[in-house]
């Protein structure tokens, strides 16, 4: 047990959910009215898609598999992941706080069409309409898949990498065709991923050695 204990005692970053959760849960409670609304022309040319809702879905088997998959096999590359999702998720939050945030176009469905609109309708009444920007399913989604180009272990899994990115954008579009983001919230999730992975990959890069270049060294 001891032996367990320190194996895996990185599980400590994980306690971060207790102050997301409640953070975020909040917010959802008290930001009801009196919100900017998120909004962009291309929003309108964005049909409602129920089928999206299955990558939706599917983004929290994506991030915990990831945060899971690193955290038994490279320990380096979960703290880089859970870094820039922690960090991204917190900035979010502190967003939502200052500048109450939604959006006003969720369509109405009938949830007898189809099994996939049922669970659309499931959503929409568990999750509220706001608390958008930027979008943490965008966000996340970009964090898992920065992780496992740059993962050491994953670098010849060529197929892993394909599937991560065509998951990845699923995800991204999921948020649009469901209404459950507008695009401009896809965009400011973006932007920060981009600036975030600055900080947390892009210093991080160490340069191939060639042979020539090693015996030239020695």
């Amino acid at each position: 047990m001891k032996n367990k204990l320190s194996k895996y005692r990185h599980v400590w970053i994980l306690s971060y959910a207790f102050i997301y959760l409640p953070w975020f849960f909040y917010l959802e409670k008290t930001v009801t009215s009196n919100y900017h609304i998120m909004y962009v022309a291309i929003d309108d040319l964005i049909p409602f898609n129920e089928y999206f809702i299955i990558p939706y879905l599917l983004w929290f088997v994506y991030v915990a598999g990831a945060v899971g998959y690193f955290f038994f096999t490279d320990v380096k590359s979960y703290y880089r992941l859970c870094t820039m999702l922690f960090t991204g998720m917190t900035i979010s939050l502190m967003i939502c706080t200052v500048f109450p945030n939604g959006t006003d176009f969720r369509p109405v469905i009938d949830p007898s069409k189809n099994i996939f609109t049922k669970i659309v309708s499931i959503l929409y009444s568990a999750d509220t309409c706001t608390n958008v920007f930027p979008s943490i399913h965008v966000y996340n989604s970009i964090c898992v898949h920065f992780a496992i180009l740059k993962s050491e272990r994953l670098k010849r899994h060529h197929l892993i990498k394909a599937a991560s990115f065509l998951l990845m954008v699923s995800i991204c579009l999921a948020t649009v065709f469901l209404k459950q983001h507008s695009a401009f919230d896809g965009l400011g999730a973006i932007v920060m991923a981009y600036i975030m992975y600055q900080f947390v990959y892009a210093g991080s890069y160490e340069p191939k050695r060639n042979k020539v270049t090693e015996k030239a060294i020695s």
